[in-house]
């Protein structure tokens, strides 16, 4: 007498339970379609706009962060280094070069997530265009480890892969059509261990 109803409401959970779940992993697994990959650096121009896809708008609200409008910045990740290898905090990391032009720009490492990466507070976590060092011609060369380096540092957390963030705020380029067209600084690994 009750096979039938009990068959019903088990098909009932493993159904609305497993579109949950994969709808979930769909959301973590991607931002959306429309990346632009330039180098090691990777950016959703579409992905704050009205234009985004439905993949990309659900992220977006489920993950609650403030995001641009499409003249306001633009942010580019980097979880692996120009020879396409993951990045990981066991090695020492190099960003040498320019920024797309923008009137501010901020970079800072992350965990896998996007969050900022814990570090102890008297380290440098993040860097902006006021504050690095630069060269007579306006590159510049940031480097990135857990131990301390001259001239421009970044801190790492202390084991674990992570990612950096590299955010440029009101920039002529996040409206327009030309962001393949934009020269983005390179991202090359030195060493891992004590090299």
């Amino acid at each position: 007498m009750f096979r039938f109803p009990l068959f019903i409401l088990i098909t009932l959970i493993v159904a609305f339970g497993g579109g949950i779940m994969i709808s979930l992993y769909a959301l973590d697994a991607t931002q959306g379609f429309g990346a632009i990959k330039l180098g090691a650096w990777e950016a959703f121009p579409e992905l704050q706009t009205v234009d985004a896809d439905p993949y990309a708008k659900s992220h977006r609200a489920r993950a609650g962060k403030l995001l641009y409008g499409s003249a306001e910045g633009l942010t580019f990740t980097a979880s692996v280094d120009d020879s396409g290898e993951r990045l990981n905090a066991a090695c020492h990391y190099r960003i040498t070069g320019q920024t797309p032009p923008a009137r501010l720009w901020t970079l800072f490492t992350a965990d896998n997530a996007g969050n900022p990466a814990s570090l102890q507070a008297s380290l440098p976590a993040a860097l902006n265009s006021w504050t690095v060092l630069r060269q007579p011609d306006s590159s510049f060369t940031i480097d990135i480890a857990t131990r301390a380096q001259p001239g421009n540092w970044l801190a790492l957390p202390q084991a674990g892969t992570f990612r950096l963030v590299l955010t440029l705020f009101d920039t002529p380029t996040a409206g327009s059509s030309g962001v393949i067209d934009l020269s983005m600084p390179k991202l090359t690994k030195i060493g891992c261990g004590n090299a």
